[in-house]
């Protein structure tokens, strides 16, 4: 008997997915499409038996006619016909949680791609796998068809990891990419994205931080052994970043990115999601448009760097199969790479205790004396300046026209930028909300 034929005969793993948007769709013809090489890499057939969606009739591109059809998404972790269930419905609460409690108590394996509910209900949920004796599987959670958990858990776990985070939301890269390439506002790119699809109608869970927070929390438990903390993160998006900012970076030698960046201390661990400026010659800072990419460090094996497309049917699809693949060969390793129980206790470290270097960019009244009064609230805060930029005057002889200045510091305090920006901000020389923005090395 050939190999093919071995595979054939052995029983298939049945799999039923709940919701058949963008990634469901593109699981189902993946499965299909790929059938003979995923049965080989799997040892046996890995085959769609059963969907949950709300729309029936909808033309999503596949044939769904021979699947069984369930209008409840919740029947699927009951269906006798459903090895291991696949939640593709999305969001923390309701429908998508509901079923996947429901399947591990049950006592079935599930694949996510919600990295809303693994942030914020992931300790539950996989205390709850490990009772039941079952994969809780998420690959498809964090950065598409990146294979960052995998990474994490599997290909770096003999390592103890200091720092993890990137570039996690390719909305935002895309946005900020296309406003230093065309010299255009937010607003202006952010209505481009949505037309081209890259950002959803309402895309604040992209544009303020919220989404590369869910994902850092998820990449910050896996790497640090700790249970996920999504509560800690500290989030700030992009909606602030002006086109001036864009060009005064580039002036500067550096680009913006909205980071995801989450660091281990003798004090615990620091997660936060902000805008930063990354110098020009970094790694990161050549990660461009809709793409991702996770930097990891490690004490034994250094740097590392994933980097490919996070989001879209085909490489999220990608990494769904790719935890089926792995539950079809029997593999079984905890969620968040060791047992609920032996995970460490590493506290948060607040944001306030943070320290860096800052860009800080004013608009000023034209007049003699502003420098000083801004310098001197810098040092009485404890700040000390690096660099300032200011071009010419204002562009009439008006004594109140206002001019932007932009003020690099060095290493310093959290807390004490965030005064000094406080206090600044309340000088009647300074005419609107200052812009500050963190500098990371990358």
């Amino acid at each position: 008997m050939n190999t093919l034929s071995l595979h054939a005969a052995a029983a298939p793993l049945r799999v039923g997915i709940a919701g058949l948007g963008t990634v469901g769709a593109g699981t189902v013809r993946l499965l299909r499409a790929n059938a003979e090489l995923i049965a080989a890499r799997a040892g046996r057939p890995v085959v769609v038996t059963a969907v949950s969606a709300r729309d029936r009739h909808r033309a999503r591109g596949i044939d769904v006619s021979s699947l069984a059809w369930h209008d409840d998404a919740l029947t699927l972790a009951t269906d006798p016909d459903v090895d291991v269930v696949v939640e593709l419905i999305g969001g923390s609460e309701g429908a998508a949680r509901t079923l996947v409690e429901t399947a591990l108590s049950r006592g079935r394996p599930v694949v996510t791609a919600n990295k809303a509910l693994i942030a914020i209900h992931g300790a539950g949920l996989a205390s709850a796998a490990e009772r039941a004796g079952v994969a809780l599987a998420f690959e498809a959670a964090v950065a598409g068809g990146i294979p960052v958990i995998k990474a994490l858990r599997e290909g770096l776990a003999a390592d103890r990891l200091v720092r993890i985070g990137g570039i996690l939301n390719g909305t935002c890269n895309y946005i900020l990419t296309a406003m230093r390439e065309t010299g255009r506002g937010f607003a202006s790119v952010l209505e481009e994205a949505q037309a081209l699809g890259y950002a959803e109608t309402d895309p604040s869970t992209d544009v303020d931080g919220i989404d590369t927070a869910h994902k850092l929390a998820i990449l910050a438990a896996l790497a640090f052994g700790r249970p996920v903390d999504f509560d800690s993160v500290h989030i700030e998006g992009i909606r602030r970043i002006g086109a001036a900012d864009i060009a005064f970076a580039t002036e500067l030698g550096y680009r913006i990115k909205l980071l995801g960046i989450a660091r281990r201390s003798d004090q615990g661990v620091e997660t936060r999601v902000h805008p930063c400026l990354v110098p020009n010659t970094a790694p990161i800072a050549q990660v461009e448009g809709v793409f991702n990419a996770v930097v990891a460090e490690g004490e034994f094996v250094g740097r590392v760097m994933l980097e490919g497309r996070g989001a879209g049917a085909g490489p999220t699809a990608t990494a769904v199969v790719g935890d089926l693949i792995d539950i079809a060969r029997g593999s079984l390793v905890p969620a968040w790479g060791a047992i609920s129980g032996s995970l460490s206790k590493l506290t948060s470290v607040p944001m306030s205790a943070c320290r860096g270097s800052f860009y800080l960019r004013l608009d000023v009244r034209d007049r003699p004396g502003v420098i000083a009064e801004i310098t001197a609230v810098l040092r009485d805060c404890g700040v000390s300046l690096k660099s300032m930029l200011q071009h010419g005057q204002a562009p009439s002889a008006l004594p109140d026209e206002s001019v932007p200045i932009v003020l690099v510091t060095h290493e310093t305090r959290e807390v004490a930028m965030q005064e000094a920006t406080a206090r600044i901000a309340g000088l009647d020389v300074v005419v609107a909300s200052p812009v500050m923005i963190r500098i990371e090395a990358g």
